[in-house]
C-alpha cells in the first residue's frame, strides 16, 4: 500500500486531539473534585472554629421527637424510613437510624442525626460564581479542543490542501506546456494524494502534448489544405476571361460554388480542431447580412422549382460568436431547406428574431414517415421515398458549432413542414 497513507494520518491526528482533550476534561474534572473537598472540609473546619470548644453545635444525634429542631418534629411523627433526607429550605441534612426491631413489641422509636450546613454549602450568590467559572473553563476547554482539532487536521490535510491550491491556479481555458511542472508529484510523497498528483501531472503533460501537436497538424494542414484551393482559384480566374460556351459557364459556376464551399468548409473545420481561437469567438456581428448571403450562395437549388422565399424581420439582432460559424450553420440549414423543398411545396419562410432564428420549408403529404416525427440532429434528414442529395456539414456539425459558440439548435420534424431553429 502507502508508505505514509493519508487515512492513517488522519486517523492518527484525529487520535492525539481525542487524546489531548480527553486529558485536559479529566485533569479539570480531577481539579474540581478537589476542590470541592477542599472547600468543603475549610467551611467545616471554619464553623467548628467559631464554636469553640463547643465542636459539634452543627452536628447531632436525637433519641426522641420532641428533642428535634422545630422544623422537624412534624415530619418525624410520620415515622420516615431509614435513609438520608435533605431540607434544603431550613439548610438541614438528617439521617434517620431505626433504633430496635420494628416487628418486635419493643419497638423504639428512629433516632437522628442532624447536619446543620449553614455557613457549609455554598450561597445562591457564590453558586452563580461557581456556575460562571466553570462556564469559562468548560468555554475555555472548547475553544482549545476545536483551534487544537483544527490546527492538527489542518497539518494532516496539508498536502490535500497544497495539490488542490497548485490545481487551482491552473489557467484550464489557456494551458501552457509548462503547466504540470506545477503539480511537482515528488513533494507530495508516497500516499493517495502523491498517486493523484502524480495522475494530474501525466494527464496534463498528455494535453499539453495533444495540443502542442494539434496546432503543427492545423498549421500544416491549413497551408497544405489552402494551396490546392488557391490553385483552383486561379484557374477558375483565367478560365473566366477565355471565351466560353453557356454551358461550360454554367460548368465554372458550379466549379466556384463548390470551391468557394470547400473553402469555407477547411476554414471551420481547422476553427473547430484548434484549441486556441485568438478571440474569434468574441466578435460581434449582425445576423440578417449573413442570412441574406447563405440565400444567395444557395439560391441556385431553387432553379426550376418555383419557389419563393420568404424573409420576415421582427428584430435586427447582433450577437456575439464566430461569424464564420454562424455563416456556416445558417448556410447549412438554408441548403437542408432548399433541397428537401420540392417544386409548388413553398414558399419558403425565414423568420429573424431578436434571439432566434426560424426557416421553415413545407413538405407534401404522407412525406415523412411516423418513425421521422421527432428532433434529429445527429442524422440527416430525407423525406421517404425523396432521393437525399446530404446536408452538406451535416447537422451534427451544426450542433457542434452552435455548443462551441453556446447557441442552440434544434429541428422540429411534422407532417406538413420542418422548422429549423437557431437561437443565442
Amino acid at each position: 500500500m502507502y508508505k505514509y497513507s493519508l487515512r492513517k494520518r488522519v486517523a492518527f491526528a484525529f487520535a492525539i486531539c481525542v487524546a489531548v482533550l480527553s486529558v485536559v476534561w479529566g485533569l479539570a474534572f480531577f481539579g474540581a473534585i478537589r476542590l470541592s473537598e477542599d472547600r468543603v472540609l475549610t467551611q467545616q473546619l471554619q464553623v467548628a472554629a467559631k464554636n469553640y470548644p463547643l465542636l459539634t453545635t452543627n452536628l447531632r444525634g436525637y433519641n426522641d421527637v420532641a428533642s428535634l429542631p422545630p422544623s422537624l418534629r412534624e415530619w418525624a411523627q410520620t415515622n420516615p424510613a431509614e435513609g438520608l433526607y435533605e431540607f434544603e429550605a431550613e439548610q438541614l441534612h438528617v439521617a434517620v437510624i431505626p433504633a430496635g426491631d420494628r416487628a418486635s413489641s419493643n419497638a423504639m422509636p428512629n433516632a437522628y442525626v442532624v447536619f446543620d450546613v449553614a455557613g457549609i454549602e455554598a450561597e445562591s450568590a457564590e453558586d452563580w460564581w461557581l456556575l460562571l467559572l466553570i462556564s469559562t473553563v468548560v468555554g475555555t476547554l472548547g475553544v482549545l479542543g476545536f483551534g487544537l482539532g483544527v490546527l492538527v487536521m489542518r497539518r494532516a490535510v496539508a498536502p490535500v490542501a497544497e495539490l488542490a491550491k497548485a490545481v487551482a491556479e491552473l489557467d484550464l481555458e489557456h494551458l501552457s506546456t509548462d503547466d504540470h511542472k506545477r503539480i511537482d508529484s515528488g513533494r507530495f510523497g508516497d500516499d493517495e494524494v502523491g498517486v493523484l498528483a502524480g495522475a494530474i501531472e501525466k494527464t496534463l503533460e498528455r494535453i499539453n502534448a495533444f495540443v502542442t501537436r494539434e496546432r503543427d497538424f492545423t498549421s500544416a494542414a491549413s497551408h497544405e489544405l489552402r494551396t490546392p484551393i488557391t490553385v483552383i482559384t486561379g484557374a477558375l480566374e483565367l478560365l473566366e476571361q477565355s471565351d466560353l460556351a453557356e454551358r461550360d459557364v454554367q460548368t465554372l459556376d458550379r466549379v466556384r460554388r463548390a470551391t468557394l464551399d470547400m473553402t469555407t468548409t477547411i476554414e471551420m473545420f481547422l476553427c473547430l480542431a484548434r484549441e486556441t481561437d485568438d478571440g474569434l469567438y468574441e466578435e460581434q456581428f449582425l445576423v440578417t447580412p449573413l442570412v441574406r448571403r447563405a440565400i444567395d450562395l444557395q439560391r441556385h437549388l431553387l432553379s426550376g422549382k418555383s419557389v419563393d422565399v420568404e424573409i420576415e424581420h421582427l428584430d435586427n439582432p447582433c450577437i456575439c460568436g464566430h461569424q464564420q460559424a454562424f455563416l456556416i450553420a445558417v448556410n447549412n440549414l438554408v441548403r437542408n431547406a432548399f433541397e428537401h423543398t420540392y417544386a409548388g411545396q413553398g414558399p419558403i419562410s425565414i423568420l429573424i428574431k431578436a434571439q432566434e432564428l426560424l426557416i421553415t420549408n413545407q413538405l407534401m403529404t404522407n412525406q415523412v414517415s411516423t418513425n421521422q416525427q421527432h428532433h434529429d440532429v445527429d442524422g440527416q434528414f430525407a423525406p421517404t421515398g425523396a432521393p437525399s442529395q446530404g446536408y452538406g456539414l451535416g447537422l451534427g456539425i451544426v450542433q457542434r458549432l452552435c455548443e462551441r459558440n453556446g447557441w442552440r439548435f434544434s429541428l422540429l420534424v411534422s407532417e406538413q413542414r420542418v422548422v429549423a431553429c437557431l437561437s443565442w
